[in-house]
């Protein structure tokens, strides 16, 4: 077998967005998850990590392996990478793994399905799921429109500068919770949410997201607030377009949560299956003690706190990994102290 495959694939915790793509940032990643890596220069704030991702651009590469990118550690063995049925399907990895850290609200925005009109041959559309690691007093997510709101209101609070967070309907969250998110379903992350984000992305594509509204910031070159700089820009008729406006009010902002199903537990250890459907899962393993994880697909580790230990390498804070399906297949996982994501295809 090809020595790449007889060990875990420890991905670069340096795969930061910069500023200029993020100016709603803060600096929780890399000063508390990922304070005791060697990290070097930094920028001074990170609102995205891409952890696991085949993005062309922002791709993850293996710490280990000449620091190839890891769609080119998949293309090595697709199958032994991906397991038969994904491989088969997708070609290469169909998940991508962000860790978000929002000192400020993100954008109010939309994405697309895969089969919009408007998107290019290398583009795509991308349902995501979040896993709240922390958040403020108070802080929380606006998800779908209120009860009541039509397609009409939205594009009026839009053509008149109008504050759009008030027709949404917004969610208190705390560290735990858990929600899945459909394309064509109006979003935004507020501000003091720190999450882990998988979602679906076509092998080789960028996801697209569309902005509605960005709370009428401006910003300099850089990324730094700034009245005299300039909006970011907006995808208003795309936005509207794509968004599904049967998905209203509270009775929507339930179907959006996730309460996980106990997989497995052992002494202090645990693991939880929060998002399951067609096309991917994510799951939560944590405490101190071992778990027998099993699986028919390459699996993404990402470790918030504590360690993962296996017989193909090891994982700490802050760090994340691919896990071949070759190896997936009979998994023994050692935490100590441990909360991590486990995010993995389906086909």
């Amino acid at each position: 077998m090809d020595p790449l495959f007889r060990s875990l694939w420890r991905l670069s915790p340096d795969n930061f967005t910069p500023p200029s793509r993020t100016p709603w940032g803060g600096t929780k990643i890399i000063d508390r998850y990922k304070r005791t890596l060697a990290l070097g220069t930094t920028p001074a704030c990170v609102g995205e990590a891409w952890e696991v991702s085949v993005e062309p651009n922002f791709p993850s590469r293996l710490v280990d392996h000449g620091g190839i990118t890891l769609a080119e550690a998949i293309a090595r063995d697709p199958v032994a990478a991906l397991g038969e049925r994904v491989a088969k399907k997708f070609g290469g990895l169909p998940i991508l793994v962000k860790w978000l850290d929002a000192r400020e609200a993100l954008s109010v925005q939309v994405h697309p399905k895969d089969d919009y009109a408007r998107l290019t041959a290398k583009q795509c559309g991308k349902p995501e799921s979040w896993i709240i690691l922390e958040a403020d007093a108070g802080a929380g997510l606006y998800l779908g429109f209120k009860d009541g709101v039509t397609k009409e209101d939205v594009a009026h609070a839009l053509q008149t500068n109008a504050a759009l967070d008030a027709l949404m309907t917004f969610v208190p969250v705390h560290a735990g919770d858990t929600f899945e998110i459909e394309a064509g379903t109006a979003h935004a992350i507020g501000g003091g949410i720190t999450l882990i984000e998988p979602q679906l992305v076509q092998p080789g594509r960028e996801g697209v997201t569309y902005r509605f509204w960005d709370w009428n910031r401006r910003y300099d070159k850089d990324g730094q607030p700034s009245p005299s700089g300039s909006p970011r820009a907006l995808h208003v008729d795309e936005s509207l377009e794509v968004t599904r406006f049967d998905l209203l009010g509270d009775a929507f902002v339930k179907s959006t949560r996730r309460s996980g199903k106990v997989m497995q537990t052992n002494v202090g250890a645990r693991w939880v299956r929060h998002i399951d459907n067609p096309s991917y899962r994510a799951d939560t393993i944590g405490g101190t003690g071992t778990l027998a994880f099993v699986a028919d697909t390459g699996i993404a580790i990402t470790v918030a706190r504590g360690s993962v230990v296996t017989k193909y390498g090891a994982i700490s804070a802050g760090e994340s990994a691919f896990v071949p399906a070759v190896l997936a297949a009979e998994l023994a996982l050692t935490l100590t102290d441990v909360y991590a994501v486990v995010s993995a295809p389906r086909a």
